[in-house]
């Protein structure tokens, strides 16, 4: 049977992208689609396109049932399994269902599937113990050859990084080799700005709010990158002519508008917005409002009866109003996929709808189209920064920072995210059926007993497998003899003595230690190029000296260890260890 409509041409490259992968691999893959994109159209023709059973899993009830229709209207017929839809058919050769019901009834899935697709599978985390892997476990057992596909707008979350591990543009996610994905693949990817400029999705008006923003940049944060309510709470509530002002503001933006979504802190922030605005045009739904109630409040705002729906965190996935053409946003998030799916609920196409405003009241500091390094900010001064790898080549994005010319003088990346290609006539550059990640590093850890380099969080070698001294070790070690000396090193100052060159470590109370290279013995000469040449530049042009006066014309570019550590021999200090790219519990130089 043919569909009943023509897929965009982006949609059949993700349908043909996920049958080339699993033709050919078993391992789990992501499809990365923009809010709006029509994800739930291709989920129906890879439903359709299957010959034996599978599973259609997502977490709320509005997108198994959007799913469900979409299937439906190829003229077949598919089964919901969903408490929250009061269904539970589990024959058809298609079903679609709530994780929740599924996990709570897994005795009933014994049969053999080919196929689980999760929705929004941005959810999935990695713990086997987790809704999903539970189920997903459990249809692996009845076939070991079961596929995995995720889709998602958004793939990386603040907590838990990126996903997936291995992109099929040619790079990896993530600098840990050992951190466990929940996919394996993302086998096609399309970025906002594609839909947009295309005009597949409404454009998105970011306007600066013209009155005063609430400040939560003092407010500590969780791993999640989000606030406690109590904190987000006592602050509002020292700010509510704040409030007042924006949301008279909003009402004077809207008057041209026809659907107004609001994103509130807190519940209690949600109360107050709510009482600002004309009782007859709004609608407020939190995590508490009766199910009942809320469908009857959401559908009335569809139906355009109410102009004003105020939310919490209740509305960010599986909504769908494509009249809504004004966003405000009153609640604070250091997550990129939260403020995406926030926007994404006003970019769908509506007749007559021009664009769609975008007022942030929180100070968000978000680029819409650029979503993720996939590391948190180290600080709040870094942006996202080009480097290239000395060893392979690849473009690099990490956090870093740039110089008034846009020239990169810092950067904070670990390990080169580029994929290997083969050689003409090679094999594919893989390892157990996977591709070979680049093993050049920026920052590294050397094993002590084979020279390996490793990440810098690494408790093992990578290569031969033994311990690696923990840098927290060592310093507690050497606080502990009284002939050590340890040194937050603040900076270092070089000196030539014929083909000596001499450094001396400055610590941050006035402290110092001395050590010499001499370059006419190429032991020395090795040792020197492996701690600061390999380093030179944060490494991203390392350099290997074979004369003194190279190293003084390029001293500025030379990389400062955190730590150095000595020990007294009878009339001096005698450098043994250097620490570079420190991470720890101790305080470094400079550092409050």
């Amino acid at each position: 049977m043919s569909p009943p409509f023509k897929l965009r041409p982006y949609q059949q490259e993700a349908v043909d992208a996920t049958l080339s992968h699993f033709r050919k691999s078993d391992e789990s893959a992501v499809i990365v689609l923009p809010t709006g994109a029509g994800k739930s159209l291709v989920i129906a023709e890879l439903a359709r396109l299957a010959r034996r059973k599978i599973l259609v899993l997502t977490h709320v009830k509005e997108l198994v049932e959007q799913n469900h229709s979409k299937y439906q209207s190829y003229g077949l017929t598919g089964g919901i399994f969903s408490a929250g839809l009061k269904r539970k058919e589990n024959r058809h050769q298609v079903t679609f269902a709530s994780v929740q019901s599924v996990s709570a009834n897994l005795d009933q899935f014994s049969d053999e599937y080919s196929l689980i697709i999760i929705d929004e599978c941005h959810r999935v985390s990695g713990e086997e113990t987790s809704q999903y892997q539970r189920i997903i476990e459990l249809l692996r057992q009845q076939n070991d050859s079961l596929k995995v596909l995720g889709l998602t707008a958004t793939p990386y979350r603040l907590a838990t990084g990126w996903i997936y591990r291995y992109h099929y543009r040619g790079f990896v996610r993530g600098f840990s080799e050992e951190q466990d994905k929940p996919f394996a693949h993302c086998i096609y990817e399309l970025p906002l700005s594609y839909m947009i400029n295309r005009r597949y999705l409404t454009r998105p008006e970011l306007v600066n709010a013209a009155v005063a923003q609430y400040d939560f940049s003092a407010l500590p944060q969780d791993r999640f990158g989000e606030y406690a309510e109590k904190d987000v709470n006592q602050l509002l509530s020292k700010h509510k002519r704040v409030t007042r002002a924006i949301i008279e503001q909003v009402m004077e933006l809207a008057a041209e508008r026809k659907g107004v979504m609001i994103f509130a802190a807190t519940v209690e922030h949600a109360r107050e917005i709510s009482g600002y605005l004309p009782e007859h045009q709004t609608a407020l739904v939190t995590g508490a409002t009766d199910l009942k109630d809320r469908d009857l409040l959401i559908q009335r705002f569809k139906q355009r009866q109410l102009k004003y729906l105020v939310n919490v965190s209740v509305l960010t996935t599986g909504f769908d109003a494509p009249h809504v053409d004004f966003i405000a946003i009153l609640r604070p998030t250091q997550s990129v996929s939260l403020y995406q799916q926030i926007v994404g609920r006003g970019l769908r196409l509506d007749e007559g709808k021009q664009d769609c405003l975008v007022v942030d009241y929180a100070g968000n500091s978000v680029n819409l189209h650029h979503p993720e390094v996939g590391e948190p900010k180290p600080n709040p001064d870094s942006e996202p920064v080009q480097v290239f790898c000395p060893g392979c080549g690849f473009a690099n994005i990490f956090w870093g920072k740039t110089d008034d010319d846009g020239r990169v003088i810092e950067h904070y990346g670990r390990r080169c995210q580029g994929l290997l290609e083969p050689a003409e006539g090679d094999k594919p550059a893989e390892q157990n059926g996977r591709p070979q990640q680049c093993d050049y590093r920026f920052r590294f850890k050397e094993c002590p007993h084979c020279g390996g380099e490793n990440d810098i969080a690494a408790r093992n070698c990578h290569q031969c497998r033994k311990a690696i001294i923990d840098p927290d070790d060592q310093l507690r070690d050497a606080l502990k003899l009284k002939d050590a000396m340890v040194i937050r090193c603040a900076g270092i100052t070089l000196s030539v003595g014929g083909s000596k060159l001499r450094i001396t470590y400055h610590g941050e109370d006035g402290e110092e230690l001395i050590e010499s290279f001499d370059f006419s013995k190429p032991g020395q000469r090795n040792v020197f190029n492996k701690l600061f040449g390999r380093r030179f530049a944060n490494s991203q042009a390392p350099k290997v000296f074979s004369r003194v006066g190279e190293v003084l014309e390029m001293q500025g570019l030379l990389p400062v260890p955190d730590f150095v550590i000595a020990r007294k021999q009878k009339h001096y200090w005698q450098v043994q260890e250097r620490i570079f790219d420190y991470q720890g519990h101790y305080r470094k130089a400079n550092e409050a």
